[in-house]
């Protein structure tokens, strides 16, 4: 593989962008908003140059890095000729199948489509394309220039050469691949999920406060950041969104989102997207401030 297109220049997208230039691929990075896709090139500029800093790369490989990202805002003109592509759009399975039946048009019969939902299943996606063989899932972490995981997900119909060469792209990203089978939430997120759910049950029953839930679990289970926060960091709206992949999915109550987290989600505070969930934050500020409303 030589060439790949990433669709969709948010955080994500320009994270997956980021990796695959700097690994020596040509990039074409695709968003409908040119402001979006200029917003992208100077984030991945700035994570760049903190690289540069902590001498973790060269300059030479910052400037091959920028030089190998080109930008589309057609999506048909953005995957001509490439080997793969990586959808990292909105988690909105509306939107995620709308893409792909636009990708089965515009791609031959031989290019992989990867996508990089967190939850939606691939074999729902793949059956909106003509070669569902061609379909996995590339779920990445964030921030994806730092996290080593990509969780690789087959659908029902993914040929296991495509497995294979996922997982070799991924090694070669420097990525360490986990591939797991399409069932709801894959496994990080079938794990994860509950658990901030959980945590979120503790505080709405008053069990305990935001900051004690989260130094429980970063002193006693070494993990180092709370589920609180990290719910913060990964956005309320998009863990109700997977809860809801889940319960829907499993049908089993143990799933259902927490009331307290419908109605943060409900009344606009997110987390950091947002400015505010279960901690305040400011910007050019590092302190963790718990929420007031707590």
């Amino acid at each position: 593989m030589q060439k790949v297109a990433v669709i969709g220049a948010g955080t994500m997208g320009n994270g997956i962008a980021h990796v695959f230039a700097q690994n020596g691929f040509t990039v074409h990075l695709i968003d409908v908003s040119q402001p979006a896709l200029d917003k992208a090139l100077a984030t991945i500029s700035r994570n760049l140059d903190r690289q540069l800093a902590k001498s973790a790369i060269t300059e030479v490989i910052k400037q091959q890095t920028l030089s190998g990202l080109q930008t589309f805002t057609s999506l048909a003109a953005g995957v001509q000729n490439v080997d793969l592509v990586v959808e990292a759009a909105t988690e909105q399975t509306e939107l995620k199948l709308k893409i792909f039946r636009e990708l089965d048009e515009h791609t031959g019969p031989d290019v992989i489509l990867a996508t990089n939902t967190s939850s939606i299943s691939i074999t729902k996606i793949a059956a909106a394309t003509k070669k569902p063989g061609k379909v996995i899932g590339m779920h990445f972490m964030n921030p994806v220039p730092v996290m080593k995981l990509v969780e690789i997900i087959n659908g029902y119909a993914t040929e296991k050469a495509v497995t294979a060469q996922i997982t070799h792209l991924s090694e070669q990203l420097g990525k360490v691949p986990c591939v797991v089978n399409d069932y709801p939430g894959f496994i990080a997120n079938r794990i994860l999920m509950p658990m901030i759910n959980e945590a979120v049950y503790a505080l709405y029953e008053g069990v305990a406060g935001v900051n004690e839930i989260d130094t429980v679990m970063k002193l006693g289970m070494a993990h180092p950041m709370g589920p609180l926060q990290l719910a913060d960091f990964i956005g309320l709206d998009v863990c109700l969104s997977i809860l809801k992949v889940l319960h829907d999915g499993f049908g089993n109550q143990k799933y259902a989102p927490c009331p307290l987290l419908v109605n943060m989600v409900t009344a606009g505070y997110l987390g950091v997207k947002s400015g505010e969930g279960f901690y305040k934050y400011t910007a050019g500020s590092k302190e963790l401030v718990v929420s007031d409303r707590f």
